[in-house]
């Protein structure tokens, strides 16, 4: 593959805040690397691209014979034979649910939840879908809960727990954790934090069939059957979304993958023997695939580029950095003196909004603390760069002076796509507060701003 290939689709999207990026070709990789603060071993949220794991453990329940696509949904919930009475979905078989081919013609996820906090499948089947189960795409977050909570009805263990000794084990994927709604049930169609390296093992595992070193880990069989087109998608929609879907994986204008929101990216390219793996904190995802497509795509089976062009991309990629605020010399006096200044945080963006007044901010001498109820977030500002904190909730921190009495600091919080921009105006000694990205979740807490950790690597059976 042609280097200049890649530095190119580098060049692309300079202005697009990527993380991680991993490029495997002919079972190798061939360029990789992590924009400061971020890391190889870090977990990031993956959002939709959680999808993908949970179409891969229905796929090792089908092989198992505890999952049969052609069931109808409600059968695998005998209980709530007498609350489902609409016919479409009586007649919604798993492969349905699977293909985002419910009939329902808008996301029933919020209605389902609002309908049975405390069981959203039974709010989602007693929605009646518009259209008969096969007929229409529409992505729903409630088809992709079912499937997963079909899964571990059938299995009787936690999707996680299912999936470490048949899937994590095998491919080499360590620690993976779940997100869960109510405890015990994984969201399945997001909430999974996982390493680049993880999405890209499970890219090189559908590229090989199912194989992984010689051993069939998933049949060849689902691989074929999950990242076929299932049903058509919108025709108004974005190039790369208007492909066709499959089981939980988009068919793309090159090869299929599995994608989550701001740029969690799992592409599987055949054509080229490829696999290429992301991670982003991005608003435009399609602007990523089109450079790709533009620059890096006709860089494979190119050559290499030369040794000049090997060492210039990998003397790029070990330098990768976000940019972190600037930070001339502080004005002297600037922090208030005595004890810090105590201000109410005004959230923006869904952070908090339900109690806002739970926020507060306190701007020490170098530092500024987040607090909220219990949890106290103390960033240091260095002056040179990002700072990581890993605990209680790990985040990177940069602050730098825009004018004399203007601070900005950026957050990153490092096991998600989210940043988070504070400014401070020392004139008011307000703090004022938006998201680069902001959390899907609404009214998120900083609390929630990781890995839940609860699911250790090996050792589960």
């Amino acid at each position: 593959m042609d280097a200049n290939g890649i530095s190119a689709f580098l060049d692309a999207v300079g202005d697009i805040e990527l993380h991680s990026l991993m490029i495997l070709r002919h079972g190798h990789v061939i360029a990789s690397g992590w924009w400061e603060p971020y890391g190889p071993q870090r977990p990031h949220l993956l959002y939709s691209l959680s999808k993908s794991f949970t179409s891969t453990a229905a796929g090792l329940a089908v092989a198992e014979g505890l999952l049969d696509l052609d069931a109808p949904v409600l059968s695998y919930f005998p209980e709530l034979d007498t609350d489902v009475t609409d016919p479409r979905s009586r007649a919604m078989l798993v492969r349905h649910i699977a293909s985002m081919s419910s009939g329902h013609l808008t996301d029933t996820w919020p209605a389902a939840c609002a309908a049975d906090p405390d069981q959203p499948v039974r709010g989602f089947l007693r929605i009646a879908p518009e259209r008969d189960p096969g007929t229409v795409f529409t992505y729903n977050q409630s088809c992709t809960y079912t499937l997963a909570t079909i899964v571990q009805r059938v299995t009787g263990r936690a999707l996680t727990s299912y999936l470490r000794p048949r899937l994590f084990d095998q491919v080499g994927i360590g620690t993976a954790d779940w997100d869960e709604y109510p405890p015990g049930q994984a969201l399945g169609f997001t909430g999974l934090y996982a390493t680049t390296d993880a999405i890209a093992r499970l890219g090189e595992l559908y590229l090989r069939g199912g194989q992984w070193h010689g051993r069939q880990v998933l049949t060849a069989a689902w691989v074929a059957e999950a990242t076929r087109p299932h049903v058509a998608t919108a025709p108004d929609a974005t190039p790369d979304w208007r492909q066709g879907y499959g089981f939980q994986f988009w068919k793309s204008r090159h090869g299929y993958r599995g994608d989550g929101a701001f740029g969690q990216f799992c592409l599987v390219l055949p054509e080229h023997d490829a696999v290429i793996a992301m991670t982003a904190g991005a608003e435009d995802m399609q602007a990523i695939l089109s450079a790709l497509w533009d620059h890096a795509l006709p860089a494979f089976g190119a050559g290499s580029g030369g040794a000049d062009a090997d060492a210039a991309l990998a003397k790029r990629l070990a330098g990768l950095r976000l940019p972190a605020p600037a930070s001339p010399a502080r004005p002297r006096g600037a922090w208030p003196a005595g004890a810090p200044a105590s201000v109410v945080f005004t959230p923006a963006g869904g952070l908090c909004e339900a109690q806002p007044s739970l926020l507060r901010v306190e701007a020490g001498e170098g530092t500024v603390t987040l607090r909220e109820q219990s949890l106290s977030l103390e960033l240091r500002l260095t002056g040179d760069g990002w700072h990581v904190t890993e605990g209680p909730v790990p985040v990177a921190a940069s602050g730098g002076w825009a004018a004399p009495d203007t601070l900005d600091i950026a957050v990153a919080f490092l096991e998600t796509p989210h940043r988070l921009a504070l400014t401070c105006s020392l004139g008011d000694r307000t703090f004022r507060a938006r998201w680069a990205t902001g959390p899907l979740r609404a009214a998120a807490s900083l609390s929630q701003m990781r890995s839940p950790r609860s699911i250790a690597p090996a050792g589960e059976g």
